[in-house]
């Protein structure tokens, strides 16, 4: 069958056969090979060079298979795959219906928060509403002056109505008169006279107490009704005129402003690219992605991140943490190396007591924010970030102050930076992490876990190239990334090389050139030789490179050039002596030569 192949715009010709190896030189005529079709990929924005690109065709034949042909590693270790995330669009045209009501109530919430300076901007107090202030602090200090002597005049009150008794045991036997009863009603109603005082008196008398009690009552109940319903009214108009007035000045206060991630709340449509993020978190639930929205805000005017984004905190930790290139799907890779801890005055550093934890924290957000904010809220833009996390040589579970470290941190990006992470691919990944995953995958929703992927240290390379170009990755990772003679501008090609099977790579030269070219396979222990073929039979064959086996220790790119005076190929063979898949990664670029 045929090999699976990855083009790169120069499309390099690549023929898969069993070729012997020429170690003297020969003429050898161009042999014709089938055509067959390619998927091609986009490619990159090239620098303008004077370097010229090839436009040679891609022939591949099946490759030969030797008897010794072995498993093709069906028993390698099995990582957990989980299904791949399709990221959500952000566009307002491509939500559903109910989508769109959330997205249009939570901006009607957030502009009644900013109308109101919900989010906590203090309001400046008008002239006029200074001014009432205080007077309304001179009149409260006067209510509180007069406390002491209204409360001070109800002495005398007492001493009347211990006479009372008196006065209507006097009364007993006699009819009572009106005016006597007006009298008694005045006095009693200051009073409130005690029901104690009856117990002097016999029964006769108590009776017309009663009497009298009852008389005082419902004279007493519409006296002050009446005295103090004007009083109340208004009371009632001061207060609505007050709230009135106040209104307009908060009328007169602009609508709050409130920015996040450097973009305004309901400026433009960025605005709902934010919006979607926190509806998304909370699965369109608007009351709950309103207050998460809110405590975002709040936290970071507590934790100070304009402040933060402002101040030098050092650089020492730029190899734990640090952005490279971007993977298939435009997205910027942010990859975290914990095995970077393993140098003890680093961790001493960044974890040995509580202020230098905080520091570490407070690294990682200014961190975070300033990748943050390159990232594009335009709808359909790019606003995600793939995470990539090496957990080669980590100190694991046993270190303790990293551990709570770590904690603190994902909380914090949990609460307040929803919906950042396209992708999580965790490789080299030990067994105990693996282990802990097993227990708290069950935990996560089916969303969280689709975003997760995991690879052990045989299948890191591999795992990466699935979400990230050869060119995009860092060498120390198994790509073609590093500084030299090419750049990440320069595409590579990929093929995935079958087991106990040898493979030939052809780049086809019409001119006077400069070929220079990188080739890497992936764990190598592969035979590697280089040749080239020269269009005319009269010509020899030039061998390049003479075939030596590379190991997994040797250097992982081998780059060469060769200057080309007449028409012919360049021969790259591999011979894949295995019984493993292994991927070859390939790209040139030529320099036209005036000699």
């Amino acid at each position: 069958m045929a090999e699976e192949v990855q083009k790169a715009p120069h499309e390099a010709v690549v023929v898969v056969a069993d070729v012997p190896q020429a170690e003297k030189m020969t003429p050898t005529p161009e042999p014709p090979l089938p055509v067959m079709p390619v998927v091609e990929k986009e490619a990159p924005p090239v620098p303008e060079t004077e370097e010229e690109p090839m436009k040679p065709k891609l022939q591949v034949e099946e490759a030969v298979e030797t008897e010794a042909s072995k498993s093709s590693g069906e028993n390698d270790e099995k990582i957990p795959e989980s299904v791949c995330f399709k990221e959500e669009s952000t566009k307002v045209t491509d939500l559903s219906d109910s989508e769109k009501k959330g997205l249009q109530e939570l901006r009607e919430l957030v502009q009644e928060a900013l109308n109101t300076h919900e989010f906590g901007t203090k309001i400046p107090p008008t002239p006029a509403a200074a001014a009432k202030g205080e007077e309304g602090k001179e009149a409260v200090g006067a209510v509180e002056e007069q406390k002491p002597v209204q409360e001070a005049t109800p002495a005398p009150e007492e001493e009347h109505v211990k006479a009372e008794p008196e006065v209507v045991a006097e009364t007993k036997d006699e009819v009572v008169k009106e005016e006597k009863i007006e009298t008694v009603e005045t006095e009693v109603t200051e009073e409130k006279a005690a029901p104690a005082a009856t117990d002097a008196v016999d029964d006769d008398g108590a009776k017309t107490v009663e009497a009298i009690e009852e008389t005082i009552v419902a004279v007493s109940s519409s006296a002050p009704q009446e005295q103090s319903l004007p009083l109340e009214k208004e009371s009632e108009a001061k207060s609505a005129s007050t709230v009135n007035e106040e209104a307009k000045d908060v009328i007169i206060a602009p609508p709050e402003d409130v920015s996040i991630w450097g973009i305004p709340l309901l400026a433009d449509e960025r605005s709902d690219v934010i919006l979607l993020k926190f509806l998304r978190a909370r699965d369109f639930k608007v009351r709950d992605a309103f207050t998460m929205l809110k405590n975002t805000i709040q936290w970071r005017k507590e934790f100070g991140i304009d402040e933060l984004l402002e101040q030098d905190l050092g650089d020492d930790l730029g190899k734990v943490v640090f952005m490279y290139g971007f993977d298939k799907e435009g997205h910027p890779v942010c990859y975290n190396v914990y095995g970077e801890f393993q140098d003890k005055d680093l961790y001493q550093k960044s974890f040995s007591d509580e202020e230098k934890r905080n520091r570490f924290l407070r690294w990682r957000i200014q961190f975070l924010e300033k990748s943050i904010r390159k990232l594009d809220f335009r709808p359909g833009g790019i606003s995600t970030i793939v995470q990539v996390n090496d957990l080669k040589n980590s100190p694991g579970p046993s270190k303790r102050e990293l551990r709570q470290a770590t904690k603190q941190a994902l909380q914090l990006l949990q609460d307040n930076y929803p919906e950042f992470v396209a992708k999580q691919v965790f490789i080299n990944v030990p067994w105990w992490y693996l282990a802990v995953n097993k227990m708290i995958s069950p935990f996560l929703t089916q969303r969280t876990r689709s975003k997760f992927a995991f690879a052990s240290p045989s299948k890191s390379a591999e795992t990466l190239l699935r979400y990230i170009a050869a060119e995009q990755i860092p060498l120390k990772y198994g790509g073609l990334s590093k500084d030299g003679e090419f750049c990440t501008a320069d595409a590579v090609t990929e093929i995935t090389m079958k087991p106990a099977a040898k493979h030939t790579v052809e780049f086809p030269v019409s001119e006077t050139c400069l070929l220079t070219w990188e080739v890497r396979v992936v764990g190598w222990d592969v035979t590697y030789g280089a040749e080239f073929v020269p269009s005319a039979e009269e010509s020899y064959t030039v061998i390049i490179q003479k075939a030596r086996k590379l190991t997994a220790t040797e250097e992982p790119v081998v780059c060469n050039s060769f200057k080309i005076g007449e028409p012919g190929k360049v021969v790259i063979t591999i011979d894949n002596t295995t019984s493993k898949k292994k991927k070859l990664l390939y790209r040139l670029k030529t320099k036209v030569s005036a000699d």
